[in-house]
C-alpha cells in the first residue's frame, strides 16, 4: 500500500483534468511556477541574512556582558506643547 504505478497516476491525472478544466491548468502551473521562484528566492535570502548576523569574532574578543551593545534607555518622549506647534504651521 502506498506505491503508486502508472495506472494510478493516469487515473489521478484524468480526475484533476475534469475538476479544473484544461484551460485553467497552464495558468495555474504558471502561477505556482512563480510562487516557487518567489519562494527559493525569499529562503535564500533569509540564509543569507542569518549568515551576516552571525558574529565573526572569536569567543575570547566577545564583550564582557556589562559592555554588551544594548542601546541606552530613554524617558518617554514628550510632543512639543501645542502653541509651538501652531505656530509652525501659520509660518508657512
Amino acid at each position: 500500500m502506498g506505491n503508486l504505478g502508472p495506472p494510478e497516476l493516469i487515473i489521478i491525472a484524468l480526475v484533476i483534468v475534469l475538476l479544473f478544466g484544461a484551460s485553467r491548468l497552464p495558468a495555474t502551473a504558471r502561477a505556482l511556477g512563480r510562487s516557487m521562484r518567489i519562494f527559493k528566492a525569499e529562503t535564500k535570502g533569509l540564509r543569507e541574512d542569518s549568515d551576516d548576523e552571525q558574529p565573526t569574532q572569536k569567543p575570547s574578543q566577545a564583550l564582557p556582558p556589562a559592555q554588551s551593545a544594548q542601546p541606552p534607555q530613554q524617558g518617554p518622549q514628550v510632543a512639543p506643547p501645542l502653541e509651538q506647534t501652531q505656530g509652525r504651521n501659520d509660518a508657512r
